[in-house]
């Protein structure tokens, strides 16, 4: 589908890109000639995926920053310390957070847990790359995952809802305020596509994903697929369509359109299994930690 060179000489940055849907839009990136910076709060999971990548692809590099972008200073610190060694030509912002919950349940550090990595962290990457770009006279491409929810809304996610429709406002007024600097900005509305940090808190109770809710719900009757994503963050990383600006495209079998929000099928769900949900969701967040420290 795509040259084998399309992307020789370039170098992108993927925040969150050592594990889940970062990983494999950066893997794909790498397989098509461009050199890559991951960062995330996990270092060691960075370092394997960096690892992994050169090892299929001895040619190309990949370097790793663990930071935390909810903190605009250690961003910033990140940003100038990635163009200290060479400028970047893209952005690809996908480090996020998510959990299901009823609304009336969350606390302000809970919102605040969500809100601080999708909005605030994107915003800061996302400007300090920018402000570079504009200096040196550069052009380049940022590209943000984002989900169907920007559009519908959606029941039991709605700090995530928020701050992705945010970003996707972001997209469209930077799209404007920065092209004529050579910098475009595009979106990916994601509909589900399973990863095990992802699925763990959005999806507790349903197993691995290929299961009734989307069988029924989706009109193509099954899930996304990793490589699907990945062809059409490089499509839109491209040169070759630099055209497309400030778009925010879904890639979700045509379930958005179906309406109801991805999790309405959770109206049904009892204080029992709401209970369920936030056990085994504190549980995967306590693993989480204990392999960060």
């Amino acid at each position: 589908m795509f040259k084998t060179d399309l992307f020789k000489g370039k170098r992108f940055l993927v925040t969150g890109g050592g594990s889940g849907l970062g990983k494999v839009m950066m893997d794909k990136f790498v397989e098509l000639g461009a050199d890559c910076v991951i960062c995330g709060r996990r270092g060691g999971v960075l370092e394997e995926t960096a690892k992994a990548t050169m090892a299929k692809y001895p040619s190309r590099r990949v370097d790793t920053f663990t930071v935390d972008i909810r903190v605009a200073t250690a961003v910033e610190e990140m940003i100038e310390q990635i163009f200290a060694t060479g400028p970047l030509d893209g952005l690809v912002n996908n480090a996020a957070g998510n959990f299901i919950s009823q609304t009336k349940d969350l606390s302000p550090r809970a919102f605040d847990a969500i809100a601080n990595i999708v909005f605030h962290g994107t915003f800061y990457t996302t400007n300090a790359c920018g402000k570079r770009w504009i200096a040196s006279g550069r052009k380049a491409s940022v590209l943000s995952i984002l989900t169907t929810w920007v559009w519908t809304g959606s029941p039991f996610v709605v700090p995530s809802a928020m701050s992705k429709a945010g970003i996707a406002v972001m997209t469209q007024s930077l799209a404007v305020e920065w092209a004529r600097h050579g910098i475009r900005l595009n979106a990916i509305a994601p509909g589900p596509f399973p990863t095990e940090g992802a699925w763990a808190r959005l999806n507790p109770l349903g197993g691995t994903g290929e299961n009734d809710r989307y069988r029924s719900r989706n009109p193509m009757g099954r899930v996304g697929r990793n490589s699907e994503l990945a062809n059409m963050a490089a499509f839109l990383m491209s040169d070759e369509v630099e055209y497309i600006n400030g778009e925010v495209m879904a890639i979700d079998g045509g379930m958005g359109i179906m309406g109801n929000g991805t999790f309405s099928d959770m109206l049904k769900h009892t204080e029992q299994d709401w209970q369920r949900i936030r056990e085994t969701i504190s549980a995967t967040n306590a693993a989480d930690k204990a392999k960060r420290t």
